[in-house]
């Protein structure tokens, strides 16, 4: 399944609000793929020092990702195609 990465610019953003962020975006994931969009999130980092997150998912779809971060109500500026390269 594809990867895609989600690039947000969050200024301002606290380490409670980014975790609850996190916490939405897997839970809507996992409601997403229930209901036959399969998407799974996957990491998230973040640069503090410029407020700036990158997420991966894992989905059959760039859309269903932009679905999810609008569903989930979580800002993000782009959703492209990556590569995980984690070993």
């Amino acid at each position: 399944m594809p990867v895609y990465m989600v690039d947000r610019d969050l200024p301002g953003i606290t380490m409670d609000q980014l975790a609850a962020a996190q916490k939405a975006a897997i839970t809507t994931s996992r409601e997403f793929t229930a209901n036959g969009k399969p998407v799974r999130y996957i990491r998230s980092t973040f640069v503090p020092g410029e407020a700036h997150c990158m997420c991966l998912f894992e989905a059959t779809s760039p859309e269903y990702v932009k679905e999810v971060q609008e569903a989930a109500n979580i800002p993000f500026t782009r959703v492209t195609e990556a590569m995980d390269l984690t070993p």
